[in-house]
């Protein structure tokens, strides 16, 4: 029998957002299945934004889930960061952290190595994010505007981290997603997006959610028919597969793309 694609709708019924973090998030190395993804995500997103290149005013985080890790690095060059996903749950984590209250996730081991890496204090990268971070929405990336009924300004950067494959059933999805993320940006903009390549599942605790299986020369297309340039572009393989039984990517990417300065 097949199994019908987990979208967004099964998400807000089925995710454990304290697990998800639990077992993914609470050390830089992230899920012992996984062999370090988490590490290549951050030393990937400190390379791209802890030398101030990319800044300006807003930046968009689009499908955050329950997790801040994205923006760490970023926070110091943006004013104003929206948070974003499609759960319940997971804006409910993010704001539980965001007002710092007892029983919020502990990011400490996560954000001091980000710090470590760039020789910053990681209490004030704390109080930085805190203090930027000036909503926390509902979005939908399925939709023409992923933030409907609201309208956001376009923004300079638009981040999403493991969003769109996990969202989108097919590619047609996946493509028209893409076009709803690039209206969220200013002409010239930076979109900065981390994936995994071919994966179809991946596992909180017991529950099984879907994932589109993408590869690198379907996003490059996608991306340069949106009048995307391709800045940087990163790949982590998956050390050994064979061994991972919460998810079976191939590998994952980081890619740095300008949006077009034509209007």
């Amino acid at each position: 029998m097949e199994v019908s694609f987990t979208e967004g709708e099964f998400y807000q019924e089925h995710f454990d957002s304290r697990a998800y973090i639990d077992n993914f998030y609470s050390s830089p190395e992230g899920h012992s299945g996984e062999k370090r993804l988490l590490t290549f995500v951050l030393d990937c997103l400190s390379k791209t934004f802890s030398a101030g290149r990319y800044k300006g005013q807003t930046l968009i985080d689009v499908g955050s889930g329950p997790t801040i890790h994205s923006v760490l690095s970023a926070c110091e060059h943006f004013q104003e960061i929206v948070l974003s996903d499609f759960a319940d749950a997971n804006r409910q984590e993010l704001e539980k952290w965001l007002r710092n209250e007892e029983a919020c996730f502990n990011w400490k081991p996560v954000i001091q190595y980000v710090c470590n890496k760039e020789k910053k204090s990681p209490s004030e990268v704390e109080a930085k994010v805190r203090q930027r971070v000036k909503q926390v929405l509902k979005c939908d990336v399925r939709l023409e505007n992923p933030f409907h009924p609201q309208t956001l300004k376009p923004a300079d950067c638009v981040i999403t981290c493991l969003c769109l494959e996990a969202a989108c059933k097919d590619m047609l999805e996946y493509k028209k997603a893409l076009a709803n993320l690039s209206t969220l940006l200013r002409p010239a903009g930076v979109l900065v997006m981390v994936g995994v390549l071919e994966e179809s599942f991946y596992c909180v605790n017991q529950t099984r959610f879907s994932c589109l299986q993408l590869s690198q020369e379907s996003i490059e297309a996608e991306l340069h028919n949106l009048g995307f340039t391709i800045q940087e572009l990163n790949i982590f393989p998956s050390p050994e597969p064979e061994d991972n039984d919460v998810s079976d990517y191939k590998a994952v990417f980081h890619l740095v793309a300008l949006k077009s300065d034509k209007i």
